[in-house]
């Protein structure tokens, strides 16, 4: 049986046969470990609300296979340019306004390019960060002088996610690299700014696959702070818009073994929580996810309202984090 203690200290150096023995453990022996580090190093009963907006939508020259803004896919998605300074605080203010404490800014580029569009960038992060939020964006592939500039705006996070194992990777994204991905997490670092990063579960992957997801994402030292998972939520158009439905179980087991091996981490229950009762949003919680993102959509996929989700917190006895500026700072 999984003894939650002997997880309690961060490490960098883990064997994916390790990550293996603990992601096939016993459902309710991973879900009671897991619960029990969680409640250890993390107060138990807070959850981070992140509000995540898309400031530029659709028209990306890539090829992932899940995404609805790649131009190369027939969907229903509209495309948008880069929304205004002015709008994108206004948003700011209302997700604050209803209990989130990070806002993420979100634009389908392949990478940042430094120019007006850059500006605009700069100036919303400026903007956020005066408000009292933590500040996150994804913008695709940056340099660590890109990185730099941000971080001088006040960006807290970024967001750049692995996606998933090295083995899998090209089966669903061949428009940049797994190396190319690890570059740009490595500039962030250097900048000093905190690392987002995670995948998604459900795009055909094997349970080894999504092990060496897990496995590289442990390895990185120190730790991304910040670790969604993702459920894939299919897309009409899309490579992958006849997936069917990730379980709930996949989803609870990837959560309880990131937590094991992430202990410090913020887990965040991510894209495809649409899709889960409360019951089952109840079983990330317990198995250590403790990070939501709030708000009718996540960049373009639908999202659980704010009204279900206050109800849901106020069932479970939840309570939305304070935002924390100083213990952002990257180890």
């Amino acid at each position: 049986m999984l003894d939650w203690r002997n997880y309690t200290t961060a490490r960098g150096d883990w064997t994916r046969e390790e990550i293996k023995e603990i992601y096939h453990s016993p459902l309710l022996d991973l879900i009671f470990a897991a619960g029990s580090l969680h409640r250890a190093l993390h107060p138990a009963n807070e959850v981070q609300v992140c509000t995540l907006l898309s400031v530029k939508t659709g028209g990306c020259p890539e090829d992932c296979a899940y995404c609805p803004q790649a131009a190369r896919y027939q969907t229903e998605l509209e495309v948008h340019r880069l929304m205004d300074v002015d709008k994108v605080l206004e948003a700011a203010r209302e997700a604050k306004e209803a209990g989130s404490t990070r806002f993420c800014m979100g634009a389908a580029w392949r990478e940042v390019r430094d120019n007006r569009d850059f500006d605009r960038i700069i100036s919303m992060i400026e903007g956020v960060n005066e408000m009292g939020l933590e500040v996150c964006c994804t913008l695709g592939m940056i340099t660590e002088e890109q990185a730099v500039r941000m971080k001088a705006a006040g960006l807290h996070a970024y967001n750049h996610n692995l996606d998933s194992a090295p083995e899998f990777y090209d089966k669903i994204i061949t428009t940049r690299t797994y190396q190319d991905r690890l570059r740009t997490l490595e500039n962030v670092r250097k900048a000093g700014i905190t690392v987002c990063c995670g995948g998604i579960v459900g795009m055909g992957e094997s349970d080894d696959e999504r092990i060496g997801l897990l496995h590289t994402l442990s390895n990185l030292w120190p730790h991304p702070e910040s670790t969604p998972i993702n459920a894939l939520v299919a897309v009409e158009g899309t490579p992958l818009g006849d997936r069917p439905k990730v379980q709930i179980w996949d989803m609870v087991r990837m959560i309880a073994t990131a937590r094991l091996v992430l202990p410090n981490t913020q887990v965040r229950l991510s894209a495809g929580r649409v899709h889960m009762s409360d019951e089952q949003q109840a079983l990330c919680f317990l198995a250590g996810a403790n990070s939501i993102f709030a708000g009718e959509k996540l960049l373009t996929t639908p999202n659980n309202e704010r009204d279900s989700d206050a109800e849901l917190f106020a069932l479970l006895g939840l309570v939305p984090r304070v935002p924390n500026k100083k213990e952002l700072q990257p180890a």
